[in-house]
């Protein structure tokens, strides 16, 4: 379905318009139409399908009305994707100058929040853990909420929000509507679905050769001494202009980024002990171009969406499988080609075998001393000579 077909209002069209959108993705075509009519849905989608766009669209529809107290809350696992589906919404609600949105995460000083939403809003973006500091502040009136959307409600339930959440919504006025958008349908989310949906829709999008990010992976044999030539190695010989490198811990991302500065890339580093404004300014400067590397532990994995990635780099195996997939998520987004490596030493082999086979993915082995490679017919290393490119 177009856009335009829809039963949106003009000014929603306009701004999808000029945000570039034409075709509704599966998931906005099936969960748009639910949400207007109110049913509460609970989709399970992959990453990737529009799943902002799903709700947000719906959310600032709902909220063209002079109310001053907020309709709408949505609650998110992490500051970044706070912030990102905020910068969205307030992309959908461009023609409407009278709704307002906040968005309201830790990391940041309460008082300034506290500031802006003493102006009003429309429509409130949170993590758990903040949303609830100002609801013991009383400095969100949550009784005029009609609508509560949990995104990424596995993820954020899996990192220890359950009692948060639970909380928050025994909080909300019992005439509302709770939407969950999920990778995966945990226990967690279904006990939710069971006490505070009223007979849900459920919603099921299956990755399609349409909707799957086209993501060609790889892994490497590599030892500890010979990782860092390795990865930049492959950087070099692929002319990778904008990228991500995985690591499991702050030290080492930080470690990372300095060798690659020594060695003249434009790198920085982002890890969670950073101050929030430390974190919005990398993420500036990552998405402008100031740098064309992101050394990031795995806060990174979800809620960065920056849509031109051209490679990920895994310089530490994920610590568990479904990291491996937000991880390599991040490129081959907006139906572009992305790539992604595993730089793995002897004793990740059991590590590698369990992430392929729970993640049901096809990676590909890369080996050195070979001098050509004729993997498969469309990915990049057809044919290619890299002699001299692994250093083990």
């Amino acid at each position: 379905m177009l856009y335009t077909e829809l039963d949106i209002k003009d000014e929603i069209k306009s701004a999808v318009a000029e945000m570039g959108y034409t075709t509704l993705t599966e998931i906005q075509e099936l969960a748009i139409p639910l949400i207007l009519t109110g049913s509460d849905i609970t989709a399970k989608a992959p990453t990737g399908t529009g799943k902002t766009a799903a709700f947000g669209i719906p959310l600032v529809m709902l909220a063209d009305t002079p109310h001053t107290s907020p309709l709408s809350v949505v609650l998110c696992p992490t500051r970044e994707l706070c912030l990102q589906i905020c910068e969205e919404l307030e992309q959908l609600a461009k023609f409407f100058p009278h709704i307002k949105l906040v968005a309201v995460y830790g990391g940041e000083p309460i008082a300034k929040q506290i500031e802006r939403l003493s102006d009003g809003a429309s429509i409130i973006i949170a993590t758990p853990g903040r949303i609830k500091d100002h609801i013991e502040h009383k400095t969100i009136d949550l009784s005029s909420v009609q609508t509560i959307v949990l995104d990424e409600a596995d993820e954020m339930l899996n990192m220890g929000f359950y009692k948060d959440v639970m909380n928050i919504i025994s909080k909300l006025p019992a005439k509302k509507h709770l939407h969950m958008f999920s990778a995966t349908i945990s226990r967690e989310v279904m006990d939710i679905s069971w006490k505070y949906q009223n007979e849900p829709a459920e919603i099921t999008v299956e990755p399609t050769q349409e909707s799957r990010p086209q993501i060609s992976q790889y892994s490497i044999l590599t030892t500890g001494r010979n990782k860092i030539a390795d990865l930049t190695g492959l950087i070099l010989q692929c002319g990778y202009k904008k990228l991500i490198v995985f690591c499991n811990t702050k030290y080492t991302t930080q470690a990372v980024c300095d060798k690659l500065e020594s060695q003249n890339f434009k790198a920085v580093p982002l890890s969670g002990d950073m101050s929030q404004a430390e974190r919005n300014k990398i993420m500036a400067g990552f998405r402008n171009g100031d740098a064309d590397i992101l050394v990031a532990t795995d806060v990174a994995a979800r809620g960065i969406d920056v849509s031109d990635i051209e490679a990920v780099f895994n310089f530490d195996i994920p610590q568990t499988n479904e990291y491996y997939l937000h991880r390599i998520g991040r490129t081959g987004r907006a139906k572009k080609e992305g790539v992604s490596y595993l730089l793995y030493t002897t004793e990740d082999k059991t590590r590698i075998s369990e992430i392929v086979k729970q993640t049901q993915s096809e990676v590909i082995e890369i080996r050195c001393g070979f001098g050509v490679y004729e993997i498969s017919p469309t990915n990049p290393w057809e044919k290619k000579e890299f002699v001299t490119l692994f250093s083990n």
